[in-house]
C-alpha cells in the first residue's frame, strides 16, 4: 500500500495551511495531485458563512455547506448543500483515482461525511494503494475510517509543533512518496 499521511489537530491550528504547503511542494516536483479541499468562506464582515468543496485537479468548486441553508442535512448552524456538492465530489474523487499520482483530502469531517458519495469514494481511495495526504477532523470517531488509517503516519498539530512541521513535513513527505 502507498504512503498515507494523516494530519489532525484542533480547529484553527494550521492543518489546512500544512496540507496546502505539502500539496504545493509535491506539485513543484511535478506530481499530479487530485482530491478535494473544503475551505471556509467568510462574508464581507469577516464572519464564516460556509464552506466550499474544491476539486484539486480542475479548481472547480461548489458549496459544501452554508450557514442557515434550508437543508434537512445539518451540521450545527450549517445546512449541507448535498445536491450541489455531490456531483463535484464524485467527479473530483473519481478523477483523482484515475489521473492523480497522489490524492489529497482536506478534510474528512462531519460535513463531508454527510454526503453519501464522499464516504463511498473515500473508501475507494483508502484502498487504492495511492499515496494519500489527509486532513482528519480532530473528533472523527468513525471506526471504519480509523481502521483503514491505522497504518498511516499521523501528525497531531499543536501551537508548539506547527512551525516545526511546517518546515520539515513537506520535504519528508516528498522523500517518502517514492513514486
Amino acid at each position: 500500500m502507498g504512503f498515507k499521511l494523516v494530519i489532525t489537530g484542533r480547529p484553527g491550528i494550521g492543518k489546512s495551511t500544512l496540507f496546502n504547503k505539502i500539496i504545493e511542494t509535491l506539485r513543484e516536483e511535478g506530481y499530479i495531485i487530485g482530491g478535494v479541499r473544503s475551505p471556509e468562506v467568510r462574508g464581507s464582515d469577516g464572519r464564516r458563512i460556509g464552506f466550499k468543496i474544491v476539486d484539486l485537479l480542475s479548481g472547480r468548486e461548489a458549496w459544501l455547506a452554508k450557514k442557515g441553508y434550508p437543508s434537512p442535512v445539518r451540521v450545527g448552524a450549517y445546512g449541507v448543500v448535498v445536491e450541489e456538492a455531490s456531483p463535484l465530489i464524485e467527479e473530483a474523487l473519481t478523477n483523482a483515482l484515475i489521473k492523480a499520482d497522489i490524492i489529497g483530502i482536506d478534510e474528512i469531517g462531519p460535513m463531508e461525511l454527510k454526503i453519501p458519495v464522499f464516504r463511498e469514494k473515500l473508501f475507494e481511495i483508502l484502498n487504492s494503494g495511492k499515496p494519500l495526504i489527509l486532513v482528519i477532523h480532530y473528533r472523527l470517531r468513525d471506526n471504519a475510517i480509523l481502521k483503514q488509517l491505522s497504518n498511516a503516519e499521523k501528525i497531531v498539530l499543536s501551537f508548539e509543533n506547527r512551525e516545526h512541521y511546517s518546515r520539515t513535513i513537506p520535504r519528508l513527505v516528498l522523500s517518502k512518496i517514492g513514486i
